[in-house]
């Protein structure tokens, strides 16, 4: 909390900073322009004489040229996003922005000191910087401060660590916004900082989460180790919390993996958990993240066995005996796959939910209804077993219980469509409001809170940044 201050104070020193004390005036080609942002007092001495057409013309072309040609897209020492740079700026035909915009400017970079409230760093944002204006040429500063406020509006609308910036087994995203379009919406607002703000969630476990960092901050919890254990558990969740969409489906089914329960929500309400069974912890058979919607259910479905599966486990098996398929109910497929047939003992149980997607993961039912007992229930292979899978389909057919159950009863694999999809979460939550609104933490039983850290902590996230421009093949596997 105590770095807020000396940024906000920053913000007014920035401004002020890059008003010249005298009449603009250009000497060499090789100066900087005199443009960039004014005090209300200084502008006031600047007339529009002093301003020539010919000077504001030389900054839109050197501010275009700074835009497109800086090396290594590094000013002053600060990385820069030049892709979102020459959006904004685009839109103002590479015009210098700040100049007469000083109390958005305060509004603004005053929003940026207080990024910690969100779990973010100020540093991120060029903090360090903002504190110490007069050492940057003007245009310089205007490339940074827009820098600034378009990359905490990206942080704040997907994410400091967006799908492209993740592994493939982590692609939950909210809708696309254009935070260059929502930057100047806040230029013409009587709050811009409200405008920036907005783009942030505000779900119930944001909420939550900012309000516990906020008490721990503030010393209201126990210091020392597990203070900081809480305190990167609850910016890390934040950050997971914007990876999401900003409406959440009204109805919809939410898996918290780390948690391994299940809740169907209605109307925005909880009416239904039960247990689950998720992935293992090798990498290979972890539970992904990302949405989709459920389609239909597959009453007594065959299951297709993954190739993986079956040659890493079970063909080996197979190998060394004879009679492994025959008393698994497996058989050989014309195509070379490997299919165990439907029925009680089938591994996907009686209940398939059918959700179409890259990663081939289901919930469903299950034979070994015992597992559900245990603490540990990370022993899949991915997909997420339930344990009151009937009731589950009740709720999603919107029929009674025992028309599950006389379908599961005809022994014949059919097929149910949904009344309407139904849209299905699964998530990574190691912090999260439970619903009853109390604030929960669980293990990190995959161990992503630490290289979610690293996009959050400055220095740890510059050198992340640079070994992936080393290899960028390998950001993600």
């Amino acid at each position: 909390m105590a770095r807020i201050g000396p940024v906000a104070v920053g913000a007014i020193a920035f401004v002020t900073a890059c008003a010249p004390a005298e009449p603009p005036v250009r000497a060499t080609t090789d100066e900087e322009p005199a443009v960039a942002l004014v005090s209300a007092a200084s502008a006031a001495m600047v007339t529009s004489a002093m301003v020539t057409s010919a000077m504001v013309t030389s900054a839109d072309t050197r501010l275009g040229e700074l835009i497109e040609n800086t090396p290594g897209s590094v000013v002053a020492g600060e990385r820069l996003n030049i892709e979102l740079l020459r959006r904004f700026y685009a839109r103002h035909g590479f015009a210098p922005v700040w100049t007469n915009r000083q109390s958005q400017a305060e509004s603004l970079i005053n929003a940026v000191s207080r990024a910690g409230d969100h779990g973010l760093a100020p540093e991120l944002f060029h903090a360090d910087v903002l504190r110490s204006p007069a050492t940057v040429p003007a245009l310089d500063r205007e490339l940074l401060l827009s820098n600034a406020l378009l990359s905490y509006a990206d942080a704040l609308a997907r994410g400091a660590m967006p799908v492209e910036r993740r592994k493939d087994d982590q692609v939950l995203a909210p809708e696309p916004i254009d935070v260059a379009a929502v930057l100047d919406a806040a230029l013409g607002s009587s709050d811009p900082a409200a405008v920036i703000e907005a783009l942030a969630p505000a779900t119930p476990t944001y909420r939550a989460l900012r309000q516990a960092l906020q008490d721990l901050r503030a010393g209201t919890a126990v210091r020392g180790k597990t203070e900081t254990t809480r305190l990167r558990a609850l910016e890390v969740n934040l950050e997971r919390e914007r990876w999401l969409p900003r409406r959440l489906p009204p109805d919809r089914v939410w898996v918290n993996v780390a948690d391994g329960q299940l809740v169907l929500y209605r109307d925005d309400q909880p009416v239904f958990s039960t247990r689950v069974i998720v992935g293992q912890d090798d990498s290979r058979n972890q539970s992904p993240e990302f949405q989709v919607s459920i389609e239909g259910l597959w009453f007594n479905p065959p299951w297709n066995i993954p190739s993986d599966i079956a040659t890493q486990e079970i063909l080996p098996k197979a190998s060394r005996d004879p009679n492994y398929l025959a008393r698994r109910n497996m058989v050989m497929l014309p195509d070379g796959g490997l299919q165990q047939a439907a029925g009680a003992n089938s591994g996907l149980g009686q209940l398939m939910f059918y959700m179409n997607n890259r990663f081939d993961v289901y919930l469903h039912d299950t034979p070994s209804k015992h597992l559900f007992s245990r603490d540990d229930r990370r022993i899949s292979h991915g997909c997420i077993r339930v344990e009151e899978s009937r009731k589950l389909a009740a709720l999603l057919m919107q029929q009674p219980v025992d028309a599950i159950d006389q379908a599961i009863a005809a022994g014949t694999t059919t097929w149910g469509a949904l009344p309407k999809p139904v849209p299905v979460f699964v998530v990574y939550e190691t912090a999260f409001a439970d619903v009853d609104g109390k604030l929960q933490f669980r293990a990190d039983i995959y161990g992503r809170d630490a290289e979610i850290w690293q996009s959050l902590d400055p220095k740890r996230r510059e050198r992340r940044m640079v070994a992936e421009r080393a290899a960028p093949d390998q950001r993600q596997r």
